[in-house]
């Protein structure tokens, strides 16, 4: 968790909420009383990792689940940033390095790094990350557009920025972070 994030049920004036393990209730910022996640309007709830002492965060509606460590079995004539492949429940999915996809450089693996399972559309894929660090509520209007930069293409992995205390979180694309053409989720005959 992070060291400056309130618990559940202490406010904060910045319209950010904390939803508590068990996603029972969080704190909204604008009327400063108890809710259900999900029951603000206007708000996102999203999910947030760290990769390289960097903080990220994506949509919770995309998270299927958080995994320990789990060794992926390696294929040919796959992208860099593609691990391999594991079996979740009788489906192959990718296991995307998501450092190494963000340009941030080659993950060394251990024990500590977490899959987080996502899914988009019909594709799943784990996303190797450092850790989860929490799950929380944001006011949509605090998201602000990325700035333009000095580059060929636009910005495809991330899609908005969430200033919070000194922090920034970069709110990624999961459809933008899955291997272009190169669908690997399939059942697996029994």
């Amino acid at each position: 968790m992070f060291g400056c994030a309130p618990r559940a049920g202490q406010s904060r004036e910045d319209g950010f909420a904390v939803v508590s393990p068990m996603g029972e209730i969080s704190m909204t910022a604008d009327a400063g009383s108890l809710s259900k996640p999900g029951s603000v309007p206007d708000s996102l709830e999203l999910i947030s990792f760290e990769i390289g002492g960097q903080e990220l965060c994506i949509d919770i509606r995309m998270v299927r689940e958080i995994r320990g460590w789990t060794p992926a079995t390696h294929m040919p004539q796959t992208p860099d940033y593609v691990l391999g492949v594991i079996n979740l429940r009788g489906t192959v999915m990718p296991v995307i390095d998501l450092r190494c996809r963000l340009g941030l450089g080659v993950t060394e693996v251990s024990s500590r790094h977490v899959i987080v399972v996502v899914q988009h559309d019909d594709r799943l894929a784990g996303l190797l990350v450092d850790a989860v660090q929490e799950t929380f509520m944001v006011a949509s209007s605090l998201v602000q557009p990325v700035p333009p930069m000095d580059s060929e293409s636009d910005n495809l992995f991330v899609d908005g920025l969430i200033s919070l205390e000194g922090r920034m979180l970069s709110r990624l694309v999961v459809g933008a972070l899955m291997p272009v053409d190169f669908d690997l989720t399939a059942q697996v005959a029994a």
